[in-house]
């Protein structure tokens, strides 16, 4: 299930794309027996840097889907790209088991990438990237530890307001 919807953000419109990583039917167990409900990962970005993944369950699947929509709207995160459409150095991230390495690559080469790692660099905007999978194979791990990644990714300039020195004097 892929979406885009239009939003208007300080008189200017920004595209969301949502895309659907995963719906799964999970059950729980009561005292009269199981109750049936389904589970949907989702990502939303709008290919301009800014990105977010959020869950939704719900005892249907459209319900789930909106839940997980709002969701990941609120844990959107801005990431930095490069000139080139990539990530500015390697980085590794973790979500449980999950382990994501990132690697800038040259122009033209795409994104190299499986599974929910490879939709939550698209949906950033990011186009040039090589990206391995560690450790797990689930869905929502992978999705969040590219997540986690890119969180921590920083720029020379982040470094050093970070550090409350000049650009120049960053590399003194």
């Amino acid at each position: 299930m892929i979406g885009k919807k239009k939003y208007i953000k300080n008189k200017e419109e920004i595209n969301w794309q949502e895309k659907v990583i995963q719906v799964k039917r999970v059950t729980k167990v009561v005292k009269g027996g199981k109750k049936l409900s389904f589970r949907a990962v989702i990502v939303v970005g709008n290919e301009q840097g800014q990105i977010g993944v959020g869950i939704g369950k719900a005892s249907d699947v459209i319900g789930a889907v909106k839940k997980g929509i709002n969701d990941a709207k609120k844990n959107i995160i801005s990431i930095p790209l490069t000139k080139s459409y990539s990530i500015p150095h390697p980085i590794n991230g973790l979500s449980g088991a999950a382990k994501i390495i990132l690697r800038p690559s040259a122009t033209g080469s795409g994104v190299i990438a499986g599974g929910s790692t490879r939709i939550v660099l698209e949906l950033a905007g990011i186009k040039n990237i090589l990206a391995k999978q560690l450790g797990s194979n689930n869905t929502l791990n992978n999705a969040k530890a590219a997540l986690n990644a890119l969180n921590n990714l920083r720029t020379f300039q982040n470094t050093a307001d970070k550090r409350n020195i000049s650009l120049e004097n960053l590399y003194t």
